[in-house]
């Protein structure tokens, strides 16, 4: 418990320290003006990718011989989403997710496919950012990344050889890792990386968009997924805070003030929050039909 009021105290510290770092009344002018249009299509693009990953999830499940359906993984990825918004950490969400799946293999084996899922998601924005800072330094005439781009480069490399040796080796881990690294070989699965990450990617976009920032073509193999990759931080709550802090400090970049970073997070945040919102229709649901099960059953003495 004291754990989770640490983590919201840093969400909520590090956004009441931006705005008062930067100019807060801009960062709300930009959010009270917010295009509506673009806010939509941000809705539906973070709603695409939900039903890619939930797509994807089933997959990869497959690997570690689980089997279910694709409105079981929709389901239980709507609900994931959703504890993972509102709860601190960012992972509860997938620990329930694990739970709840392992009705079709033990625990170990549900908890490693929404591991393994989860990984392979962060492998395809990795894998585009590399693929984007490699030609962001290479070709003249971008955003001019310099030190940053080159620590990134070595930071994603690093992490590469680190996958594969500890993919060669026999033990737990390896074996995880191997099944990881074969996974990302299927068709299937680029197919559903390349769709999630694009639809996220295009979700920030539209929030850019939306509070007055065009951000340059470029910079979407760079700029966006390392704000996303902010995100993973566990020290928060629904990655705000650091969110709006990376995207604060990546702004300037592209020639965009700090506050445009901060209003892109924030309006981000709230749409990744309105997106997962059909989890709690799902628990409703769940909930009135078990209340209806139990009405329904004769009382015993």
């Amino acid at each position: 418990m004291k754990a989770r009021g640490i983590k919201l105290a840093v969400s909520v510290g590090c956004l009441a320290a931006l705005l008062w770092w930067s100019n807060a009344a801009e960062v709300l002018a930009r959010l009270r003006g917010a295009d509506m249009t673009w806010i939509a299509l941000s809705l539906l693009a973070v709603t695409a990718a939900t039903f890619s990953m939930a797509s994807r999830w089933k997959i990869t499940a497959g690997a570690f011989d689980i089997r279910f359906s694709y409105a079981f993984a929709v389901r239980e990825y709507y609900l994931a989403q959703f504890i993972n918004t509102v709860l601190p950490g960012g992972v509860a969400g997938d620990v329930a997710r694990a739970v709840r799946a392992r009705g079709a293999a033990d625990l170990t084996s549900a908890a490693q496919s929404v591991m393994a899922e989860r990984l392979l998601g962060q492998i395809a924005i990795l894998g585009l950012m590399f693929a984007g800072f490699t030609m962001a330094l290479l070709m003249p005439g971008g955003p001019a990344w310099a030190r940053l781009g080159w620590i990134v480069l070595v930071v994603l490399a690093g992490c590469s050889v680190a996958a594969w040796t500890i993919s060669r080796r026999d033990h737990a881990m390896g074996r995880f890792i191997h099944t990881i690294l074969r996974l990302t070989r299927r068709p299937s699965v680029l197919l559903h990386g390349a769709i999630t990450t694009l639809c996220l990617i295009f979700g920030f976009y539209a929030c850019a968009r939306a509070t007055g920032t065009a951000i340059p073509t470029e910079a979407w193999a760079t700029l966006i997924p390392l704000v996303l990759c902010a995100m993973l931080v566990p020290l928060s709550v629904g990655g705000w805070g650091w969110r709006e802090g990376a995207a604060a400090a990546l702004f300037p970049i592209i020639g965009a003030p700090a506050s445009a970073g901060i209003a892109t997070g924030i309006a981000y945040g709230v749409v990744l929050f309105v997106a997962a919102l059909p989890a709690a229709v799902i628990l409703f649901a769940q909930s009135l039909s078990e209340t209806l099960s139990t009405k329904g059953k004769p009382d015993l003495p």
